[in-house]
Parts: C-alpha cells; structure tokens; sequence
C-alpha cells in the first residue's frame, strides 16, 4: 500500500493537508467580508468626495445646471412636443431660467436688503426681551446681537482690504453662473444623446438596467426641486399674508427669507420661523408671538401633511433622519451651498438605489438574471 505522505507529513503532490475545522466560523468571514466591502465603499466614497472638492469649480456648476434641467425639464419637453427645434426649445428654456432665477433673486435680496436693518433691530430687541426673562441665556443672546454690528465692521473693513480678493471672489461666481446656464442648454438639449451614449458605454446587457437607474435619479431630482419650489412659494406667500396681518415688520423680508430657507428642509424652516417670532415678539409683544408661532405652526401642518404628501410623495422618498443627514454632511463639505445641493442628490442617490431594488427583487421573484424591461420613458 502506498503511503500518500511525505517524511514531512505533506501530501504525495506536495501541498498541505486541510484542517478538518477552519479557523474561524462562517458568521465571522461573513461579517469579515462585509467589513472589508463596507472599507472599500468608503474608500471610494471618500476619494470621490475628495475629488469634487479640488475639482469644485467644475463640479459646482455641472450640479447646479442638473438642478437647473431638472426644475426646468417639463417645460422643455413641452415645448418640443410643440415641434420647436431642440436647439430653440432649450434656448428658451435658458431664458426663462434666467428669468426665473434672476427675478426671484431679485425680489428675495430686495426685500431682505430693505428691511434688514428692520429685523435685525428687532432681533436685538428680542434678545434684550429675553435676557430679562431667562437670565444668563437671554444675556449671552444680548452679547450676540449687541456685537453683531462690530462683527459686521470688522468683516467690512477685512473685504476692504481684500478688495482684489472679493473682485476674484466675484468673478469665479460669475464665470460659474454662466458656465451652469450653458451647460443646462446642453443638458437640455442633448439629453436624447447621453442616453444613447449611456446605452453604447454599458457592459454587456446592462444597458437597459443602466438607463433606468438614470432615468430615477433624474426624475428624483426634477420632483423635488418642482416641488420644493410649489412649497416654498406656498410657505412664504401664506407666512408672509399672517405676518401682514399680524402687521409685523419686514414681514416681506420674512417671507422672502422663509422661500429661500424652503431648500434645505426641516432646518431653513426651523430657521426662518424662529425669526419671524424673534420679530413678532421683540416690536409686536407677547400674544402678537404667539399668534406668530401659530401662523408658522400651521403653515408647517399644511406642508407636512397635505403640501409634501400631495406634491412629493410620488418622487421622492426619503426619512426626515436621511435628510437631516444629507444636510451635515453637506454643510460640512461645502458650507451652505453644501446644504443646498446635499438634499436633491440625496433624493438622486435614493432614486436610484430604490430602482436597483426593484430591479434584484423582481429578478429574484422571476429567477431573472439579466434585465429584460423596457426602458423608462422620460
């Protein structure tokens, strides 16, 4: 009989005998290899980050312009379905985003130019008002407000230094500005194009399940800027009739300020209500705050329970934690505008991962293994 080993205790090819028992238990691998997927996710994640950072001045109006396609997109797709050429179709388009964006920044930095000086008055005296009523808290609010205008000389005494530095400033958000606007037209226009070249670039048969996935993301971000903007319209035109009622002043700069803080959700709200009250109660008194709080309490009921449900609920889905969420992360990457641009993203991200799992829940159900439906419409 032949003996399979080796004086080495080796098999007759020369390899090692298996244990009879691994090392460690299948639940550990397991979990060792989600480990070790979730590192590379975050790798990638963060490289990618890191790039949009270095990279932002070509990012910032590349996200801004699908911002600008997707708020804007119906409007194009009517107007080719009129039989415009394309070319002409997205022109137009560009011009009544310029419009648009043009005249409502115009309006909202009006009226927080006119009676700015107004809310931050009563502000101050808000601050004064509770520093008698709470003690140290109310006096650290004092101190804030009563160093505000110090704060605002200074920074205006460092940008007169800097002038060549806020000329620059100036000019890179110019030259952004109008490289978003053209870049919208080519989104616009050649949108037909990028899904064809999306569908030649795909691997294998994954064109379709591709093309999907970008049809959602698109469609998240066009249903929540169309309705972000129905309910911030809404928000500040009915704040902005209570507080008139109320006779409030700068109650046009309040609701100018409540449209603008619509766009990063649950926090601009937040904001922008906690200062209309501040006003209410610092030139209004007592019971005119609370009616206050009242109108923006309500106008929050409406949003949240008739508003969100009837306008966004069939594109964008999202828990308020994932949004708050977004809204950090975003803050901490890039400031405010971080803020604006983390929630449509976010919706973007959701869209489609929702449509991965549709797609791996029905080819699991069918015992599918390749993508077999037709492509979503636009």
């Amino acid at each position: 009989m032949q003996n399979d080993s080796d004086g080495n205790g080796r098999g007759a090819e020369g390899e090692w005998p298996l244990p009879s028992q691994p090392l460690l238990p299948i639940a550990a691998r397991r979990a060792a290899a989600w480990c070790l997927v979730g590192l590379l996710v975050a790798a990638v994640v963060a490289v990618g980050v890191w790039l949009c950072i270095e990279l932002s001045a070509a990012v910032t109006p590349v996200l801004l312009a699908l911002l600008g396609s997707g708020l804007l997109g119906p409007l194009y797709r009517r107007l080719v379905a009129m039989k415009l050429n394309r070319s002409l179709a997205a022109g137009l388009t560009c011009a009544v985003l310029l419009l648009v964006v043009g005249g409502a920044g115009y309006i909202v930095v009006s009226a927080l130019v006119d009676t700015g000086d107004q809310i931050i008055s009563s502000l101050r005296q808000a601050a004064k008002d509770l520093s008698q009523h709470f003690g140290a808290a109310g006096t650290s609010l004092d101190d804030l407000a009563s160093k505000s205008k110090g704060l605002v000389t200074k920074f205006g005494g460092t940008a007169a230094s800097g002038l060549l530095t806020g000329v620059s400033a100036v000019g890179q958000f110019l030259a952004a500005s109008v490289l978003a606007l053209l870049l919208t037209f080519f989104f616009l226009r050649d949108s037909h194009k990028a899904v064809r070249t999306l569908s030649h670039w795909a691997p294998g048969s994954s064109a379709p399940q591709l093309e999907r996935m970008a049809r959602r993301g698109f469609q998240a971000i066009e249903g929540f800027m169309r309705g972000t903007t129905v309910i911030a319209l809404i928000d500040a035109i009915c704040i902005t009739i209570g507080l008139l009622i109320l006779r409030v002043p700068g109650a046009v700069g309040l609701g100018a300020l409540v449209f603008v803080g619509a766009y990063i959700p649950y926090l601009g709200a937040f904001i922008s209500g906690a200062v209309a009250i501040l006003v209410a109660l610092a030139d209004r008194g007592f019971v005119i705050a609370l009616w206050a709080l009242g109108v923006v309490l309500a106008v929050q009921v409406l949003e949240g329970h008739v508003l969100q449900p009837m306008i966004q609920s069939r594109t964008v889905h999202m828990h308020p934690a994932t949004v708050l969420l977004a809204i950090t992360a975003g803050a901490s990457v890039a400031g405010i505008l971080g803020m604006l641009l983390s929630v449509p993203l976010t919706a973007a991200v959701t869209g489609v991962l929702h449509e991965l799992r549709v797609y791996y829940t029905e080819g699991s159900d069918s015992g599918d293994t390749g993508p077999t439906a037709s492509p979503a419409s636009s």
